[in-house]
């Protein structure tokens, strides 16, 4: 059950890239859908998430933009999809998801700056340089700043992915071609060891989240494990009400056969009533 992570700049044709790869190996593929599922959970528009996404929200908006949801919520559609398998993820932070699942390839599709500008020219059909100029590096600032913000690195860092196709040098065809090749290579052999990985990575994803929905475990920050449906959650919160509310949400999450709630409660809470580690 193959599955590819995929980023890009725009006008890198990672889309074309994305099709053709999922055409030829029969995989399904997911990008927008993402946006519309986010969106559902945080109960805002669609337009919303991709305006924060694409750097474009207005100074109100980001102010009032719920990050941590929309991060929280993002993992979880990236994983579970992944978990699934026999799928093409591009974008949404796919490539540092993945990453510690070793039949995962993780992919940056990338172009030269003035190849994707006279891209985003054509695209539009207008002969506005400098329009096109400011929106693709408008596009680069926001995929910098959201996986700084997200994962803590530097997006253009190439150690971060397994192979780096230039568009401008290779064809659409031969960048297909690269990375079935890379599929095949026994470092990317899927076995049940990475498929449990990453089925636990899908459950902690999903626990994660139902903590984030529910409101009275919406604040609590824990560290979530998995193994066989069992579920580990340690860390610190505020009362007793905290541990066990965490400890029903998460027991209720499709999947999750056991919970071991090593939550310790805050000594000092009645002191501090608004600490929070």
């Amino acid at each position: 059950m193959p599955v590819v992570a995929l980023t890009q700049g725009m006008g890198s044709l990672a889309q074309d890239i994305a099709e053709q790869l999922a055409d030829e190996l029969k995989l399904s593929t997911l990008q927008h859908e993402v946006a519309e599922r986010v969106a559902n959970k945080m109960h805002v528009s669609k337009s919303l998430i991709g305006r924060l996404r694409a750097g474009k929200a207005g100074p109100l908006e980001r102010l009032r933009a719920d990050r941590e949801s929309m991060a929280v919520y993002t993992a979880e559609e990236v994983l579970d999809t992944a978990a699934r398998g026999d799928v093409v993820l591009r974008g949404w932070g796919a490539t540092c998801l993945l990453r510690p699942v070793p039949h995962v390839p993780c992919v940056r599709i990338m172009r030269p700056f003035a190849k994707r500008v006279q891209w985003l020219m054509a695209t539009l059909d207008t002969d506005d340089l400098e329009l096109a100029e400011a929106e693709i590096r408008r596009s680069d600032h926001a995929n910098a700043t959201r996986m700084h913000e997200q994962f803590g690195v530097d997006w253009g860092d190439p150690v971060l992915f397994d192979l780096v196709l230039n568009t401008d040098r290779l064809s659409v065809d031969t960048c297909v071609q690269q990375i079935k090749l890379l599929l095949a290579r026994p470092e990317f052999a899927e076995t049940e060891q990475s498929r449990e990985l990453l089925r636990n990575m899908a459950l902690q994803a999903h626990v994660r989240a139902a903590l984030r929905a529910d409101e009275s475990t919406r604040d609590v920050s824990v560290t979530i494990d998995s193994a066989a449906g069992q579920v580990t959650l340690r860390g610190i919160v505020l009362n007793a009400e905290e541990r066990s509310s965490a400890e029903r949400v998460a027991a209720r999450v499709p999947g999750v056969t056991g919970v071991d709630n090593q939550l310790r409660v805050m000594a000092q809470s009645r002191l501090f009533p608004s600490a929070r580690v």
